[in-house]
């Protein structure tokens, strides 16, 4: 069963007043005025817009995964992590089943997640090298992590129609940081070609020929935004040696170089 809405989980941002969206028209309409990128977290952790995400994340945490036979999972929508007034927006594809649908924060308890949280620290960018739980001190500096579909996939593979339901979640959360976002990392081709529309509909002079994704491809738009390609940290990509710590970690590099936050020697 997931997690009631103001109940004491760490971080829950949502309350039992918080409006639900039912579908894509309600998602839509939650996003249109929402005053405050705190209120739009509420919102999104509280989205049962798509049945079968829906129906999937709290079979997840009823049946749990046998390590975990004695947690109470998240089951809900994941939110994004970080300051609002991020430089650095990292965007991922969906939480993970035992992972963000398990502790209620985005990469946060999976080998996935342990990987980037370990980068995000080397670079400065977080506090601690690990995130296994909401509420375990963890801080981002200067960046937030999000993603692209907002609930845990079957097969890590959301459907077209899911991605374009929870597409306004994304479209918003980026406005309100695009006063401060200099930089976006997305981890995967998912959430590269996701990316652009987004982009393109929120006023970015996206020209109609760029990069194809692939891991350290740029590109810089000519309104001063640089979106930054990099392979995602996925245990089939980690194992495998098709990235390296260094190459998460340059990717990384150039994002702190290119948003303005290496500190001076």
């Amino acid at each position: 069963m997931a997690v009631a809405p103001g109940t004491g989980w760490p971080g829950d941002p949502a309350s039992a007043s918080t409006p639900v969206a039912r579908d894509g028209g309600d998602v839509v309409r939650l996003t249109e005025h929402v005053p405050s990128l705190a209120h739009l977290d509420a919102r999104v952790s509280m989205c049962r817009a798509c049945p079968r995400l829906v129906a999937w994340r709290e079979q997840v945490a009823e049946d749990k995964r046998r390590a975990y036979a004695a947690e109470r999972y998240w089951g809900r929508p994941v939110t994004g992590y970080g300051p609002v007034r991020a430089r650095i927006v990292v965007v991922g594809l969906a939480p993970a089943a035992h992972g963000g649908n398990r502790t209620g924060r985005i990469f946060t308890g999976d080998r996935s997640g342990d990987w980037l949280f370990s980068a995000l620290h080397r670079a400065g960018l977080a506090t601690q090298p690990t995130s296994v739980a909401a509420g375990d001190g963890q801080t981002l500096v200067h960046t937030r992590v999000l993603a692209v579909v907002r609930c845990a996939p079957p097969e890590n593979r959301p459907t077209p129609e899911e991605r374009d339901t929870c597409r306004p979640w994304l479209e918003r959360e980026l406005e309100f940081l695009r006063p401060t976002m200099r930089v976006v990392v997305t981890l995967g081709g998912f959430a590269w070609a996701s990316l652009w529309p987004i982009l393109t509909s929120l006023g970015y002079a996206v020209p109609e020929r760029r990069a194809t994704f692939g891991h350290g491809v740029e590109f810089a738009l000519s309104d001063g935004l640089l979106v930054l390609g990099c392979f995602h940290p996925s245990q089939q990509n980690t194992f495998t040696g098709k990235l390296t710590e260094s190459m998460l970690d340059d990717v990384f590099a150039r994002a702190v170089d290119y948003a303005g936050l290496r500190q001076p020697a």
